[in-house]
């Protein structure tokens, strides 16, 4: 499968315009710290780590810009749990808190938004007015390019870069032109046999992490969004 999936074949530059907002999906310690929780990893890993590293040296150049911030943070109630995953994220662990590396971004004027489901699209609806604080952050801003950067590659970004393209088509938000994935700065997880036994989940949740990173990404390339390796100020 790696083969038919060779990154350089489709990855590109891009250049930040004016109007250009970044998004960091789900860069939480249950996610990304090791031993954090079911789904954090058991050790250092190199692409989380990336991934990290390559957002926080981003989201200081937005900031230090003055550009636009929005960040979602994987946040569960105990009583509602998110099938095939095992308990993660759940509010009042830790697990929900943004990375250490990230913790700054707390005091800046960037969205948070808590989300309790995959697709942070949907996470963004206040349930109390059914309206996307989003989709309202991306008009308030006059966002035409929104760069994407988190976790996982495969799941929650997946997930929301489809969703944000079938919204541009349906043009409900406006005025966002272009999604723009930033393969550097994203990772997904990775778990064998052994992982998923200890679990309690089923055999079909083995991950190989390279391997549904590079096919996150050829997906959402396929979709119309853009995949860069690099972006240039």
């Amino acid at each position: 499968m790696s083969n038919n999936l060779n990154l350089s074949t489709y990855q590109t530059s891009h250049k930040i315009q004016k109007n250009s907002g970044m998004l960091i999906i789900d860069e939480v310690n249950g996610f990304c710290t090791v031993g954090a929780g079911n789904l954090a990893p058991l050790k250092k890993n190199h692409q989380v780590d990336k991934m990290i590293k390559e957002t926080n040296h981003l989201a200081k150049i937005f900031h230090d810009k003055s550009l636009p911030i929005s960040i979602f943070l994987d946040t569960h109630e105990d009583n509602r749990p998110e099938h095939p995953y095992p308990p993660h994220c759940i509010k009042g662990s830790g697990e929900e808190n943004i990375i250490n590396e990230l913790e700054w971004l707390m005091e800046s004027n960037a969205l948070k938004v808590n989300k309790d489901c995959i697709n942070g699209f949907i996470g963004a609806i206040n349930l109390k007015n059914n309206e996307n604080i989003f989709i309202k952050w991306i008009k308030d801003y006059q966002i035409e390019s929104l760069i994407v950067t988190g976790i996982c590659t495969d799941i929650c970004v997946l997930d929301f870069v489809l969703t944000s393209m079938s919204a541009i088509n349906h043009q409900i938000i406006n005025p966002l032109k272009e999604v723009v994935v930033y393969s550097e700065a994203c990772a997904t997880y990775d778990m064998n046999i052994e992982d998923v036994k200890r679990l309690n989940l089923e055999k079909s949740m083995v991950h190989h992490q390279e391997t549904y990173h590079n096919l996150g990404l050829k997906i959402m390339q396929m979709r119309g969004a853009k995949i860069a390796n690099q972006i240039i100020f």
